[in-house]
Parts: C-alpha cells; structure tokens; sequence
C-alpha cells in the first residue's frame, strides 16, 4: 500500500517523553529499594510505599470522579492479585536487596514475561504455547541460569538474595495471567481496580507486618533519604506511574507501551552505577541480554511486519493493567 494510505502514529513527542519517564521512575524503583532496607525491615517499606501508592490512587480516583468497585467477587479476586502482585513481590525484593545489588534486581524484574506464560498456558489458559514462545522460554531460561552464573556454584547470601528477586518475579507470573483470567475483562476502570488492590494489599500487610517485623517505626524517625525514598517508591513508582502508563497505553497502544519492560533493567543498571556506585560480573549482563533477547522472541517482537492495510484505531486503555501496579 503507498504509503499516503498507510495509517498516522502518533508522533513520539506526544507519548516518548512519557514512555522515558515511566522506565526511569520503575528503574529507579530498585535504588529507593535498596535506600529504604537501610533503616527499614522489607515489610516494613512494603507497607509505607503500597499505603503511600494507595492514597495517591485514591486521590487520583477522586479527580477523575471515579469510584472503587462495590462487587464482593471483584474484591475477592483482589485479594488474591494483591497478595502476589504487591505485597510477596515487593516484600521478596526488599529482603533480595539486603543481599544483592539494586541494579541485579533490577535484571530479575526482567525474567517476569517468562514466568508468566507457562502458568498462563498451563494454569489459567489465557495463552496458547507455540514453538515461538517455547524457543523464547528456552532462551529466557538459559539467560537466567547465565544471570545465576550456576557454573561458580550455588549457595551463599548474594545467591539466596538472587533467588528472592526471582521469587519476586514469580510471583508477579501468577498475578498477571491471574488478573487477565478473572479481572481483566470487569466494567471497572484501571485505576479503580489498581486502588482497591494498593488497598487490599495494604490491609494484608497491616496485619502481618506487626507479627514479623514490630510496628512499623513513626516517618519522623526515618533518616530524610529513607523518606524521601519511601514516598518516592509509593507516589512515584506505585502510584503516579500507573496513571503514565495507562496513558501510554491510550495513546500508542498496549504492545508499544509494555515494551518498557526491556528499558527498565537498563535503567536500574545505570541508576544503579551512577548512585550506589554498584558493579556486575561480566556473566550478569550477558545473562539479562539472553532473558531480554528471550523475551521478545516469546513475545513476538522480532520480525514482527507492520500491518499497513488494516486502518488504526484508538487504542482502549484495558480495565485492568496487564501488569500488577508497580512491577517494579
């Protein structure tokens, strides 16, 4: 088709800067992380960022004069997507980085596309495996255990802190095709159900943070980067950013705005050198190339041919998110 027929995109200054900015904020994620377990037990963080993501939702959901859902159902799912899409992934990674660098977790959060689509085709069939995606599982697994560097043995704190990240990210890989098989498709909007799940999720924490680690100590008594980071992790990272997101994904569409996923390592990586003056063995970014490069061959983001004869239409934000509200 000429390409007088073929449909406009966006221009890139309408939604890049945008795009940039929501990279950098759950890049950087990994840094406040590894900031707040200074003075902070993870549960104790997790609890202050997701009751810190919480309000900035609700407030969010008061100016947009939106409400929360009323349906049991709908909240009886929540409290399944909140338990592992925010409060065990972001708890696992707070205890992963007393023992590993930020920007390592920041490589973990990455290997989360490759969890999620064996459980997505054997648990809750909302996908189909095909040889494409069981070629890119195979590569994402390989890039995993190069990541792990298996061959210099396993064992120790940095390789206990490793496998926390990646529970992390497993646990993310059941939220995900979770909330795809019984959210997803709600009337409700996606800053409405991401609310109620910061709050389900915060409620769950307040219940057993106490039991763990003690109360959790008055914001007063935080060290300035301690807060500053905290509130950062949760209006930033799990509150504001959802909204850019979403965004995003209006203004170029979902398959454009979830490819931040391969930005996110890269700023986590950077972030990571330049602030905490953090260094990686050769084998861990060869490793989350392989998982990257893994990814997008599952995916289908290689080779992929632009449909020139099909006319564009505005992309719908989803109900839901198709990622947990600050997978990162």
């Amino acid at each position: 088709m000429p390409d007088h027929f073929t449909p406009d995109r966006p221009a890139l200054r309408s939604w890049l800067p945008g795009y940039l900015a929501l990279a950098a904020i759950w890049g950087s994620s990994f840094l406040f992380i590894k900031v707040g377990v200074e003075e902070l037990h993870p549960f104790q963080l997790t609890l202050y960022r997701v009751a810190a993501g919480a309000l900035t939702l609700l407030v969010v959901l008061a100016v947009l004069r939106d409400r929360l859902p009323r349906e049991p159902r709908v909240w009886a799912h929540l409290f399944v997507i909140a338990a592992f899409g925010v409060a065990m992934p972001f708890t696992l990674f707070g205890y992963g980085e007393q023992r590993v660098e930020s920007m390592l977790a920041g490589i973990w959060n990455a290997t989360t596309p490759l969890i999620v689509l064996p459980l997505a085709v054997l648990v809750f069939r909302t996908e189909r495996l095909t040889a494409r995606r069981g070629i890119g599982l195979a590569l994402g697994f390989a890039g995993v255990l190069v990541v792990l560097g298996v061959w210099e043995g396993v064992g120790g704190a940095h390789f206990a802190g490793q496998l926390m990240c990646f529970g992390a990210a497993a646990c993310y890989g059941v939220a995900i095709p979770y909330q795809k098989r019984f959210v997803a498709g709600s009337a409700h909007s996606g800053v409405s159900l991401s609310a109620a799940q910061l709050l389900m999720a915060a409620a769950q924490l307040a219940i057993v943070t106490p039991l763990v680690a003690g109360a959790p100590p008055v914001p007063t008594e935080l060290s300035p980067r301690v807060l500053a980071s905290v509130l950062a992790l949760g209006a930033l990272g799990t509150g504001l950013a959802f909204v850019v997101n979403m965004r995003n994904i209006r203004v170029v569409g979902a398959s454009t705005a979830s490819s931040v996923t391969y930005l996110i390592p890269v700023f986590a990586v950077l972030i990571g050198a330049l602030v905490l003056d953090e260094r990686l063995n050769w084998h861990q970014p060869v490793g989350a190339f392989v998982v990257l490069l893994g990814v997008a061959v599952s995916q289908g983001m290689l080779g992929r041919r632009r449909r020139a004869t099909v006319p564009a239409t505005p992309a719908r934000a989803p109900a839901a998110s198709a990622e947990p509200a600050a997978h990162r």
